[in-house]
Formats: C-alpha cells, structure tokens, sequence
C-alpha cells in the first residue's frame, strides 16, 4: 500500500506542454504554476514522474523542496540546490543526464546570488548557452518564497532568468519555471496580482490521482489477502469524498476491516464522509475564531452557485451588518477576507471574485446552512 503509483501519461503530456509548446501552450513558457490540498500526491508525481519526464526529454532539471526544512530560509534552501546542480556540471567529471557535461561557469559558484557575485539570470543563460538544452527550475510549496523579504526577491530573480534566456530569438534553450503548492490562494496569487512577478503566468488545479490509482489500491489489497475489500464504483466515490488523498483513503480501508466482506460497500461511505467531516470541522473552526464578520463573509461565498461575486456591495454590506449586531465598513470585510485568504481558507480567483478552497468544506457548511438557519439571507448582487 506504500508503493508508488506513476503517473507516466501525465508527466509525458505536461512535459511536452512545457518543452515543446503548440500554438495554445506557448503561455506556460512564462512559468506553471499548479495548487491542490496537502497530500494529495503532488510532490510524489513532481519527483518521481515529472522531473524523470522532463530529463527524458532532454531537459536539465533542478528541484527543491521547500517544505524539506520549514526552519530554514526558503531563499537558502532554493540557493543551495542551484549551487550543488551547478557543481556538478563543471570540470570533466560533470554530468547532465547521463551525458558528459563539463561546463565551465564566468563567475564563483559559492557568489552565485550574492552582491558581488553572478545572478541566477546569468548562471542560467549559461547553462543553456553551453548545454543547448532547456533548463527547468521546480519549486515545492513554492508560496513560502513570499515568506521572507529574501523569498520574494528571488521570484524576481527566476523572472529575470526566464526573460533573459527566453526573449532571445536564437535560443538553444529556454528556462521554463515551475511552482508547486498547497496554499491555493497563495499559489494562484503570485500570478494574478499586479505586483507579481510571475503575474500572467499559468496556473492550474493539481490532477488529482483517479480511478487507476484505486484500482490499483484494491488490487493491492487482493494480493495482500485482506478480507474486507469494496466494491471499484464505491471506492472511488469514497476516494472523491476524502479529497482525493491517498492517506485518507489507506485510513478509511484500514477501519473498514472491522466490518464483515459483505458490509464492505455500505460502511466505506459513511467512513469516508466520518472523516472528511472531522476534516472539515477543523477548517471550519478557523473560520468561526476570526469572528462572527468571517463567518458572514464565508458564507456568503459557499452558498454562491459559482464564484462568489459583490462581497464588499452594499447589499452585502448591509447583510453582514444585520449578522454582526452593527455597522460593517468595506475595508472591514476587505481585511476579513484577507484573514481568510491567508488561512487557506478562500481563494481570490480574479477582480471581485471569490471562492472556498476546498469544495468538501463548501459542501459540509452548506449542509449545516440547509438544517440551521443561515448567518444571514444571501443574495448576490
């Protein structure tokens, strides 16, 4: 149950997006970004299927992970991966890909990044230059680069780098970057807020793992003799409810053991909608500490057919003032939105629209509105 599911189909197909972009594509030349919850596999299908993928493809691959070490400066730990994989394509024992390397580098390594020493605009053009391959820079939990002053410099840094490589009309390469990160309110926002770096570039939901990954699950399980095993169709909407994660879905099948084989396909849902609603509870939790405002906010947002539009009318206004007991300014809903973008709680999808980050939490409170009488009458406006 530990074991690894690849994903080779979908490596292949982003790989070839980013190394070899038709007509519609050529826009994740200025960077990939893709957000989806913790644990749902994102950082296993970018090490063990996208990176393998994009070596394949011939390109040079550089990744760091910055939830590796969350005590250390996210400007450190991306600074030391460019300097190890730069120390091991010099000299004669250097190698890229399997393939002899020895490049030779105009500037000190150990300066890489530094006042006095050569920028990451200039260590990739060089790569790209003697290598003539394209050079892709992957980025883990990549919102904690907005974490730090240092961080935030260094988004501007790989911009430099992609333009200076990229807007060259005879490039042997190009640079191409990608972000990877379970803040999705954080993640899209370093590519749709006006002082972004990476503002234009594109960004995606993580693809969830599917039906192969299940099918795969409950083979397992068969090989392994385990005695209570569900049905495919069951396990796979039981996989949708806990979020698509695979963590979960190993936990729901470990409790599903204590009942009989014939009980497997009636128990499996009511223990995954158990768990995801304990999930959800905490979530939730978050929202009613901020405040009474947030709670009004919040819902007015989850109880939204689509994306939540006209947050700060006066329709809105004069809602969320009837659910706090008083007055309520736009600036006060500004910051309480903000809170919750923050916590991870919503995503700002574009100018004035607004969504729950995750669906299951929607639709747990939405429940709860349709029973309880809601925090205030919602109407969009």
């Amino acid at each position: 149950m530990s074991r690894i599911h690849h994903r080779p189909k979908l490596a292949l197909d982003i790989a070839t997006q980013l190394l070899s972009p038709g007509i519609l594509d050529q826009g994740l030349r200025s960077g990939l970004f893709l957000s989806g919850p913790r644990r749902t596999g994102k950082t296993t299908f970018l090490r063990h299927d996208l990176t393998p993928a994009l070596k394949n493809a011939g390109a040079f691959v550089i990744y760091v992970d910055l939830w590796s070490d969350t005590s250390a400066e996210p400007s450190k730990l991306i600074r030391a991966a460019l300097c190890s994989a730069l120390e091991g394509l010099q000299g004669t024992r250097g190698n890229l890909q399997g393939r002899a390397a020895g490049l030779t580098f105009d500037f000190q390594i150990s300066d890489l990044g530094t006042p006095t020493g050569a920028t990451i605009a200039q260590a990739a053009t060089e790569i790209v230059d003697q290598a003539k391959t394209d050079l892709v820079f992957i980025v883990d939990e990549v919102q904690h680069m907005h974490t730090s002053d240092a961080g935030l410099a260094l988004t501007y840094a790989f911009k430099a780098a992609r333009d200076a490589v990229n807007a060259r009309p005879q490039t042997p390469g190009h640079f191409i970057f990608i972000g990877a990160g379970s803040h999705r309110a954080q993640v899209m926002g370093m590519t749709v807020q006006g002082r972004s770096a990476f503002e234009g570039a594109t960004s995606a939901d993580f693809p969830t793992l599917g039906e192969d990954y299940v099918q795969s699950v409950l083979e397992t399980l068969l090989s392994e003799g385990t005695n209570v095993i569900p049905s495919l169709s069951v396990t796979c909407e039981s996989f949708v409810r806990l979020g698509c994660r695979p963590e979960e879905l190993r936990r729901a099948l470990r409790t599903l053991q204590q009942f009989q084989p014939q009980e497997a396909d009636q128990y499996l849902p009511v223990i995954a909608t158990t768990l995801m609603e304990a999930a959800a509870d905490i979530e939730i939790t978050k929202v009613e500490e901020i405040g009474v405002l947030a709670c009004a906010v919040f819902e007015r947002i989850a109880l939204a057919e689509e994306d939540a539009k006209g947050l700060f009318s006066a329709s809105a206004l004069s809602a969320y003032s009837g659910a706090v007991g008083r007055a309520v300014s736009a600036d006060q809903v500004q910051s309480t939105a903000q809170l919750l973008q923050d916590r991870n709680i919503i995503v700002r999808k574009g100018y004035g629209r607004y969504a729950i980050t995750d669906p299951f939490i929607r639709q747990t409170w939405c429940n709860r509105v349709a029973v309880l009488a809601p925090t205030f009458h919602h109407k969009q406006s």
